[in-house]
């Protein structure tokens, strides 16, 4: 290694977001070891992080999100889509929806079910709890005085309260905590906040740690390549504001890099499939034939309602009165809608009464928009935006070009099967039944997107493809298992190479039933203390 070296380090961790700053909190808590976290991103200084509302200034932004697209879809009419990933300290918990859902029990007895030992409901659980700091305390299902504080919602619509009342109408049970295993029902999401302002785990999990003399954290970083010497990673390549490093480890080197950069990064230092590296002029240092593939991902429809007799941001915010108002409110109280993530009201049901437990979730908002970063309507209405929690579509995520700047090909492959095609159709006509309930009718509410002439099933399936986007949930592309396509085992470590773990998105085999921050920090908190255990 001729390069000038970071230093040697006994863990590198490459990628300081959601899974990577809980872990360099938990591996530098051991004095006896040093910590070298890596993040291509910069520090989370910049002011729309904090506020709830300013996801809406940091997706697309370059100074937080790598800014991916996908390949042209064509499930979506040949569209290709923004692919949002956090690229700052705390990545996808600084420019996420703040919702916390940790999916259902079954999720998690299925993991175990195909062989991962250890991550069944009842083993995962503990490890939800070690760092929650739930906001009405400790139960059976929740810790207390953890770090990843979990809050109520600071703000109140009464037409989300008119919805949830016409969701129960339509069968769904009135909830008021999802994450007990079982998440049947219709009630208000519980938020990754402190106080009005956004908790990301850089604030939860870095900011009290950053004097450890064990840990250096160094932003402005990203990783070219994995080094690997007699199948054993020995470090780490890296470009650090404009000038390559190396970054040395005698220990392990762990990617969270999420469920893009991971694969990608992997790809770029010779791992993966043999045939695919060979047409980028990659050499082969290690074949695997599953790694890339498998991607999973929430497609969500975004049905919007035109409404009359009710108070929407769309309408709320359409005077300057109305602006100074909701700033003055946030400037004084931290509440109202400044502080109110993407969805307050979800929803979980069946696409097919008899399934054993819900694949559907909403996420209902008040306000409508052609699409993110573009102006509200100009008219009062809210957006029933609902997804397959469990797609039967597997796309991919693999290197372009052997170039390390360059943006990998992300292909989600949505709507790819006649299943997810069905469930779609579905999902849409259970929309519809819901707004026709009887505590919607004083808003006499009109189907804007996609519109009533979408009827039949083909039709229906038409209309998935014009509205469906991502709901920011990619996961899979390294999957945890035994089998030929499987990248890493049950301890997360990469098959076939020592010294190589990988902790984040990628490695679930299969999509939990909900959103996803949550079960990555589980996932993290679980390779930590896997991790301690293997070095002893």
């Amino acid at each position: 290694m001729t390069q000038p070296t970071l230093g040697t380090f006994d863990y590198v961790i490459v990628g300081g977001g959601t899974a990577g700053c809980l872990l360099a909190n938990r591996l530098s808590a051991d004095p006896d070891v040093t910590v070298l976290l890596l993040e291509a991103g910069g520090k989370d200084d910049y002011l729309w992080i904090h506020v709830p509302v300013g996801y809406l200034y940091c997706m697309g932004n370059p100074r937080t999100d790598w800014c991916f697209k996908t390949e042209a879809e064509p499930g979506l009419g040949g569209r290709a889509i923004n692919y949002p990933r956090g690229r700052v300290l705390g990545g996808c918990s600084s420019i996420n929806g703040m919702i916390y859902m940790r999916g259902q029990a079954r999720d998690y007895d299925h993991w175990r079910q195909l062989g991962n030992t250890g991550w069944g409901w009842d083993d995962v659980l503990p490890y939800f709890k070690q760092h929650e700091d739930f906001v009405h305390g400790a139960d059976e299902m929740h810790g207390a005085k953890g770090e990843w504080r979990i809050d109520r919602q600071r703000l109140h619509w009464p037409i989300l309260d008119d919805f949830r009342d016409a969701a129960n109408a339509a069968g769904l049970p009135k909830v008021t905590d999802f994450n007990r295993g079982d998440n049947h029902g219709v009630g208000y999401f519980h938020v990754t906040q402190r106080g009005g302002i956004r908790l990301n785990t850089a604030k939860a999990f870095l900011n009290k740690v950053r004097h450890r003399r064990n840990l250096r954290i160094v932003t402005g970083a990203q990783a070219k390549r994995v080094l690997v010497e007699n199948r054993r990673a020995v470090g780490v390549e890296v470009r650090v504001n404009g000038a390559d490093r190396i970054a040395q480890v005698r220990g392990e080197v762990i990617l969270a890099a999420g469920a893009i950069g991971s694969p990608h990064l992997l790809e770029l230092s010779g791992i993966g499939r043999p045939e695919h590296l060979r047409t980028l002029g990659i050499d082969v240092v290690h074949a695997l034939s599953g790694l890339g593939e498998n991607l999973q991902d929430h497609l969500q429809l975004r049905l919007i309602y035109k409404l009359k007799h009710a108070l929407t941001l769309n309408t709320l915010s359409a005077s300057l009165l109305g602006k100074a108002r909701i700033g003055l409110e946030y400037l004084l109280k931290r509440s109202g809608p400044m502080s109110m993530a993407p969805s307050q009201l979800g929803a979980f049901a069946k696409s097919d009464p008899s399934l054993e437990t819900p694949d559907l979730e909403y996420h209902v908002q008040p306000l409508s928009l052609d699409r993110f970063g573009e102006p509200l309507h100009p008219f009062p209405a809210i957006t029933a935006s609902v997804c397959n929690l469990r797609p039967e579509s597997r796309g991919s995520v693999h290197a372009a070009t052997p170039n390390f700047t360059d943006a990998p090909a992300i292909r989600p492959n949505y709507l790819s099967t006649a299943g997810d095609r069905r469930v779609a159709a579905a999902a849409i006509r259970l929309t519809r039944g819901i707004m026709r309930q009887a505590p919607m009718a004083a808003h006499e509410p009109e189907e804007y997107r996609p519109g009533p002439a979408f009827q039949s099933d083909e039709e229906l399936t038409q209309a998935a493809g014009q509205i469906g986007t991502t709901i920011f949930h990619p996961v899979g592309t390294a999957k945890m298992g035994g089998d030929e396509h499987a990248v890493v085992d049950a301890r997360l470590r990469v098959h076939g190479i020592e010294g190589l773990r990988i902790i984040d998105a990628s490695v679930m085999p299969t999509i939990t039933s909900g959103n996803t921050n949550a079960p990555v920090l589980m996932i993290a908190e679980k390779g930590a203390a896997m991790m301690r255990e293997d070095r002893r």
